[in-house]
Formats: C-alpha cells, structure tokens, sequence
C-alpha cells in the first residue's frame, strides 16, 4: 500500500465499530497470504522479521535499515496497511525521529514504539528494563513530530509490567497517548483479570499481543472486544505454523524419500502461482 493511502485507512479502521484482527507476517509471501485471506491489516514484526531475514533471535540483532528494507518490499507487494514494529526507535530522540521517517517512506501504516532499554529483547523473554516513563514520553514526541503525514499511527507499546508491575505499566501507556501516541499497548499482561482491568483504566484505543506460548493467556477475539480493546494481533503464530510445516516436510524427505503424502497439508503449485500473480506478468507482454 502506498505511504498516502495506507495511513489514512488504518484511521478509517480505527475510527470504524468493532475489533481489527492483524496477523503477523515474517516476509512478503506470508503478507500475501494474510491479504489474501481477507485480514484489513498485516503486522510485521521483530521477532518474524529477525528469525526470517537473519535467522537469529529478538535480540537486537536487527538494524533499522534491515527492518525498514523488509516493511519497504511488504508494503509494495500488499494493499492493506502494514503495522511495522519500530522496537525502540534503535536509539535516542534523534534515531526514533529517523526511524519513523524511514518507516513512514516505506509504506508502513503505523509504527510500534516501546520503552525498553537498549539491547531490547521480545517482550516475552525474561529480564526486560524499562527507560525512565519521561524518556519515553520525550521518544513519543519525537515520533509524532517526526511523521510527515499526521494520519502516520504511533503506538505507544510498554514493557513496565514485568518488572515495575501494572500501575506503572498504566501509567506510562496513559502519559504516551496524552502526549500524541494514537494506540496503547501493555506488553506481556499475565491473567485474564490483567487483561480485563487494563482497558478500564486506559484512556485511549488499545492494541494486544496474542502470542501462542507466551506469558499472556490466549482469549478469544470475541472476548478481547466485549472487554475494549481495538487491535489484537497474532504475532509469530505463522512462522511457528511454517516452521513445524518443514520440520514435518523434512522429516517426510528424509525418512521414506517421498514428500507427495505431504500433498493435502500443502498449497498446490497452482494456488502458490496464483498468489504471486504468474499469469499476470506471463501475459504482460501480450496486453502490451
């Protein structure tokens, strides 16, 4: 999507009745997938993104750079908003400005900010530290005084609650969307009563993480939208779904040199060819 229409309709989005489901995309053929299934938006994320690019953990290893190349060549080849993960901003006042610059070039819709301190990790992960809440207010601004296009998301994402507890984690997400951040996001919340209390005491539009395996329970959407909240997204779910889907297709090679039993769990060449649009580029000549 382009970087003038795609913000303005994840405000059309936000602004309409009811709960956005998002799905996470590690690369651009998943982010087709989710396209094509009929999801409004697509997320993509750190953890997909530095498993799938790098091969390595959510542990800082990504630059800004990569992570703006791969919201870049997302948002070209989908027609729906895409939901980047900015991490910290990779830096100070400064690289948070540059950051949302890079991002907001490369087509994403709206930007995910959080309050680690740097090296940052999931925020599933153990042992996680916060900045001071003024710093993270100040990288807020800094954001939303970055942005070309004020229909450009923020998302003010906070990682307080594992190791300052929910009050404080409350309170930051309140002072980031009262300073110009559009959507709070509580990290890692650890009980249901934790994810029913949180939309009573924050002002603003909420996003949630539902990350199968994590330290947040998994409830449904249905659920998640009778308590308030506005944005739920599914993170890495696809990948951990792919990756099992080789493992089986390895083990499936490997041990009976055969993978055409695999056939029914598997996309046809067909449908993968359709997706990636073949016959239109096979037939760009001829229309021309």
């Amino acid at each position: 999507m382009s970087p003038k229409s795609g913000p303005k309709r994840l405000r059309e989005l936000l602004k309409q009745p009811g709960i956005i489901r998002s799905l996470g995309a590690h690369d651009v053929f998943t982010a087709l997938m989710v396209e094509k299934a009929g999801f409004e938006t697509v997320f993509i994320g750190g953890f997909g993104t530095s498993a799938s690019m790098l091969g390595l953990p959510d542990l800082n290893f990504l630059t800004m750079s990569e992570m703006a190349e791969a919201v870049r060549r997302m948002a070209a080849r989908v027609a729906i908003p895409v939901i980047a993960d900015g991490d910290t901003g990779y830096g100070d006042l400064h690289n948070v400005q540059r950051t949302v610059e890079a991002f907001e070039a490369a087509g994403a819709s709206g930007i995910l900010l959080e309050d680690q301190v740097m090296p940052k990790r999931c925020g599933h992960f153990a042992d996680k530290r916060v900045i001071p809440s003024e710093e993270m207010v100040l990288k807020i601004k800094a954001a939303v005084e970055a942005r070309s296009d004020p229909d450009f998301v923020i998302f003010a994402r906070t990682d307080a609650r594992q190791m300052n507890g929910l009050d404080d984690a409350i309170d930051r997400v309140n002072r980031c969307c009262d300073s110009g951040a559009d959507i709070a996001f509580i990290e890692a919340p650890e009980s249901r009563a934790e994810l029913e209390e949180i939309p009573k005491r924050v002002n603003h539009p909420l996003f949630v993480n539902m990350l199968t395996g994590g330290v947040t329970p998994i409830l449904s959407v249905n659920e998640l939208e009778q308590f308030g909240y506005k944005v739920v997204v599914c993170p890495i779910e696809s990948l951990m779904v792919c990756a099992r889907a080789v493992r089986e297709l390895c083990d499936a090679w490997k041990n009976t040199g055969r993978v055409d039993q695999l056939a029914t769990q598997a996309m046809s060449f067909a449908e993968v060819k359709e997706l990636l649009g073949v016959e239109k580029f096979l037939k760009l000549r001829e229309k021309l």
